[in-house]
């Protein structure tokens, strides 16, 4: 079912319920195969040692580019007081872009290409060679490189680039992945520790990149492009993982869930102007239904329970979505503050989003040894990438 009317739309991001529901699927018919067997041994061989983030030059607060974006809007009186509303109580103070207020939403496809590759590879580099220096390993001992973006394409890819530029092996391992959404930095994290896994020792290079400010399109006046244009902004993350040698985070254990009869509640449309959002109320209703139950399920690989957990690495997907988790996970604010002030500060910058909460984790907040946490992200799909995370 969609939703036609931005009331419903808006909800996703402001918290108000739309009175439709979601009927979960049957969780034991859809979680088998989605975790390694219980009591699996890991041996310290994905541990997060290096993270760095970083932004564009351009920058505004919520009032800036609510006024610009509205301003020239062609809503009648109802939907642009709700679409003031969704700026308004979408939790964000701030936002970054690759290019300047008064170019967001007029560069045609080509341009917008051409500016995401030149963006996107030098943010790429900043905080790929800035988390390689903060995991104390030189770019020749990097043996994957996982690249992340859903809001611009190149090929060759991120990946390549950042081989040559950074000085890797010729035989680095190049692993992009482009259409995950904001469950993509996750997703990439969970795909290091598979390689890592079967090659202990080595170390993996996860970078997201993701400009959405270049898709920005003003003619569009729906309900999915107004919450998405008061929600997302730019950002750049990069992860190094390796082997435990000193205090960290290893992931421990991961999950990936893609749930039944949802492929059209999230994601992005290509037509001839770009990219249009797609963003359904539904998505609430959906990790309501089931957040809980993947999560103990994940916890039960390692014989934990979900009152073992003691940190909470979220997704930044929004006002309603980080209060639907809580509520769901019986989290206090405490547990969740950080990714709280990374979507004040960032708003929703899709799959590098948890890796900026991550970084915050780990440069304000790390965890003590020993201790269980949980890193959780959804995209398109509807998708759920989770990870169980120890502290070391």
């Amino acid at each position: 079912m969609h939703l036609t009317t931005i009331e419903d739309t808006l909800a996703v991001v402001t918290g108000a319920s739309s009175g439709l529901g979601y009927v979960a699927p049957r969780m034991q018919d859809v979680q088998k195969g989605s975790t390694r067997a219980a009591g699996a041994v890991s041996g310290g061989e994905a541990c997060i040692l290096g993270t760095a983030t970083a932004v564009p030059p351009f920058f505004w607060s919520q009032q800036e580019l609510k006024e610009h974006l509205l301003g020239s809007a062609m809503l009648d009186e109802s939907r642009l007081r709700l679409a003031t509303a969704a700026f308004d109580r979408a939790a964000v103070a701030t936002r970054y872009a690759a290019v300047p207020l008064r170019e967001l939403g007029t560069s045609t496809p080509t341009i917008s290409s051409l500016n995401f590759r030149r963006h996107a590879t030098a943010l790429g580099e900043e905080v790929a060679a800035r988390a390689i220096e903060d995991a104390g390993v030189g770019a020749r001992a990097i043996d994957m490189i996982i690249s992340v973006s859903c809001t611009g394409v190149m090929i060759p890819s991120m990946d390549a680039h950042l081989a040559n530029v950074l000085g890797c092996r010729a035989d680095v391992r190049r692993m992009p992945l482009t259409e995950l959404g904001c469950a993509g930095g996750a997703a990439a994290l969970a795909r290091a520790r598979d390689f890592l896994v079967g090659r202990p020792g080595g170390h993996v290079l996860v970078v997201a990149v993701e400009l959405p400010s270049l898709s920005v399109q003003l003619g569009d006046t729906s309900d999915d492009n107004i919450v998405s244009s008061a929600l997302f902004g730019d950002g750049a993350a990069a992860v190094v993982l390796g082997p435990r040698h000193g205090p960290g985070l290893e992931i421990i254990e991961t999950l990936s869930h893609l749930f039944p009869d949802s492929l059209g509640l999230l994601g992005l449309e290509l037509r001839d102007d770009g990219f249009h959002s797609i963003l359904r109320r539904e998505v609430v209703d959906v990790l309501r239904a089931g957040a809980r139950e993947l999560v103990d399920t994940l916890a039960a690989t390692r014989a934990l329970r979900r009152d073992d957990l003691s940190f909470f690495v979220l997704h930044t997907g929004g006002k309603t979505i980080l209060r639907c988790l809580e509520q769901e996970l019986a989290l206090d604010r405490d547990a969740t503050q950080p990714s709280w002030d990374v979507l004040q500060r960032y708003g929703n910058q899709s799959s590098a989003s948890v890796l900026f909460v991550l970084h915050e984790w780990m440069t304000k907040r790390q965890p003590e040894r020993g201790a269980h946490g949980l890193l959780a992200a959804f995209g398109p799909g509807f998708s759920a990438e989770m990870m169980l995370l120890r502290g070391c």
